[in-house]
């Protein structure tokens, strides 16, 4: 192979094992004479294919296996003869060869051990957003450090958490296959986080504050200094205490710690860190507790507590980073390190969970896991493969660098991973299908079955039955593009000639002349057709999407209302070949020159009663390629 042919396949060694055996079997291939990929020595590429290989589990098992001898032995020499490979993954000096992504962060105290966390809160689905946290928050703790990395949910606001919110949560973490070495919740630690907030008001570092919620605002932002800021410990530990009980006046209070009125830094002008909410019980603890901490208290306490060393968050949280280290020193914690990382940006798509949750409550989407959604579950039941998901957020990198993506890169990424392994089936539009009957002497004299491959390039995708007879039907759009005498395609068939075209409008039958011994490179049309006769035509629907707002970029207070797309799908009948009627749900297919689909319900899908007046049919989603940059 060629330097630029080992710099794509470098660039292709992290999806699941169907996808990357082809490219596993090249590289045993190449290595049959060689002990290096390239040279004599070994080199940056050789590194990075070699960095790669380790860090996919099903690679690295493959491998171990002595499945292909040549890669096996590559793999092991360099392995045994060049230890810094090892000793630079072991600390996270390396580069993850992620697409670039600069991955030497090179965590502090790193060899007292790592160990990482992802925070999230219960109050939605994770969207892609929380995939890049929770990715990288994985990749430092499990692969660059072999340490570990906790999952604990943030459920400290039961007016918006749940236990679905919560399940979900677990389950598309172990669907991107990221497994956390231990599973906690901040409501684990609520009487610690209690006994914390009280230490801190007999410090003087807390206090009482019933300032209405907009005054407080506004004196945050000029840097007023509350007027109970001055309030006695005593004072403001009888009333944390009326908050515990959800009396008349504890209702009327919250806690701020006490860092600073005029601090150049907002965040740290006193934020607010225990509050009452007893308009719902908790889903964990009830009626338990009538106060709950806030998010900027329980952060830092918790991560100390729980052991963990590096925490790793958004830029979004890096103004929160000093008042992190105040809630560490003023109490006395051990330390945690932390590291910020730009989060995902796309356009015309928000990643605010309030935001997401109002279109899911008002109806304006189907679900969480309505394909139009950034969700995890949105983009998954679009059609991206968790291979090709994985592989993309890795390639970003923990980069600080702030940039709004188009969807594009996103896409093609699953294209590359889904391309080689996806049967090719056809469809044609319901609506104005043309007959075509077929003459001359090649044309089968009644209705024939052979089997064909699904894939033209890759016979391990299986075969199909392709159904041939004299009489076919072919689009609409493509019969009137025809001349008369013209030569054209019939895709996996044989060429043929127009012999007849009808000036009615919408076109109903035409005739071809069979030309099969005819070069199909002549022709300027390839196009799709199903036989007429011996196949039961199966109905599908043909749905594709559009992005849910038109704005590029929504800012914090744009009303979602004001930019929502009136129209984000379409939806067309078409009849398919029979291969699409054994199709099941989150099946993944290309249709000839349509695109690829992913099956969101099969024939056997539909549950008693459900198909309605249409009949049951295969439900398929079109899973954009990265060629228009659309979502």
């Amino acid at each position: 192979m060629k330097h630029e042919e080992l710099e794509n396949l470098a660039s292709n060694l992290s999806g699941d094992f169907r996808t990357i055996e082809p490219r596993l079997r090249d590289l045993d291939k190449h290595l049959t004479l060689r002990t290096y990929l390239e040279g004599y020595t070994l080199g940056d590429l050789e590194k990075k294919i070699w960095q790669t290989l380790r860090g996919n589990k099903v690679a690295i098992g493959f491998i171990r296996r002595n499945g292909l001898p040549n890669l096996t032995r590559w793999f092991t020499f360099l392995e045994q003869t060049h230890p810094e490979l090892q000793e630079d993954a072991a600390k996270g000096k390396t580069i993850a060869n992620k697409g670039g992504a600069n991955y030497n962060l090179a965590l502090q105290d790193a060899e007292k051990g790592v160990v990482t966390r992802f925070l999230p809160e219960p109050s939605g689905y994770l969207h892609i957003g929380h995939a890049k946290a929770a990715l990288l928050s994985d990749y430092f703790g499990h692969v660059a450090y072999k340490g570990q990395m906790r999952l604990r949910l943030d459920d400290t606001n039961p007016a918006k958490e749940s236990e679905e919110f919560q399940d979900a949560i677990v389950e598309d973490l172990a669907l991107m296959g990221i497994k956390p070495d231990a599973l906690t919740y901040t409501s684990d630690y609520f009487e610690y986080l209690y006994e914390t907030c009280k230490k801190l008001i007999s410090m003087g570092k807390a206090y009482a504050d019933d300032t209405d919620q907009e005054t407080m605002r506004a004196q945050r932002m000029d840097g007023i200094p509350s007027k109970r800021r001055d309030r006695s410990i005593e004072e403001n530990l009888r009333i944390f205490e009326e908050m515990k009980k959800a009396s008349e006046e504890g209702l009327a209070h919250c806690i701020r710690a006490k860092i600073s009125a005029d601090d150049p830094n907002k965040a740290m002008r006193d934020p607010v860190i225990y509050r009452c909410n007893i308009e719902n019980a908790h889903h964990r603890t009830g009626r338990k507790w009538n106060i709950y901490p806030m998010y900027d208290l329980a952060c830092p306490v918790v991560d100390s507590y729980e052991g963990v060393t590096h925490a790793l968050r958004s830029t979004e949280y890096t103004d929160r980073n000093p008042q992190y280290q105040w809630f560490l020193d003023t109490l006395g914690l051990r330390q945690v390190h932390m590291w910020d990382f730009s989060r995902m940006n796309f356009i015309k798509t928000f990643l605010s969970k309030r935001k997401l949750a109002k279109l899911v409550d008002s109806g304006k989407v189907w679900g969480w896991d309505d394909p139009r959604m950034p969700t995890i579950r949105g983009v998954r039941r679009r059609g991206m493969t968790v291979a090709a998901l994985r592989d993309f957020i890795i390639r970003q990198g923990p980069s600080r660098n702030v940039v709004t993506m188009d969807w594009t890169s996103f896409w093609a990424a699953n294209k590359k991973e889904i391309d080689p392994v996806v049967a090719r089936h056809t469809a044609l539009l319901q609506a104005n299908t043309v007959k075509v009957k077929l003459t001359g002497a090649e044309v089968p004299s009644g209705v024939v079955t052979e089997q064909r491959p699904k894939h033209p390039k890759n016979p391990d995708v299986g075969m199909k039955d392709v159904v041939y007879s004299p009489e076919i039907y072919i689009d609409q759009e493509d019969a009137k593009s025809f001349k008369l005498n013209e030569e054209i395609t019939l895709m996996g068939w044989g060429n043929a000639f127009v012999r007849e075209i009808p000036s009615e409008d919408p076109i109903q039958t035409m005739t071809m002349e069979l030309n099969l011994k005819g070069d199909f490179k002549s022709t300027d049309k390839k196009i799709t057709w199903l036989s007429a006769e011996g196949l039961e035509p199966v109905l599908a629907e043909l749905w594709d999407f559009d992005y849910l707002i038109t704005k590029d970029k929504l800012e914090e207070d744009d009303n979602v209302e004001d930019f929502l797309n009136p129209n984000t799908f379409s939806l067309v009948d078409a009849i398919c070949d029979g291969g699409v009627g054994k199709l099941k749900k989150d099946d993944i297919i290309q249709l000839e020159r349509r695109g690829f689909y992913r099956v969101d319900k099969g024939l056997n899908d539909w549950a008693p009663g459900e198909a309605g007046l249409k009949g049951k049919r295969v439900v398929l989603f079109y899973i954009p390629t990265g060629k228009t940059g659309g979502k």
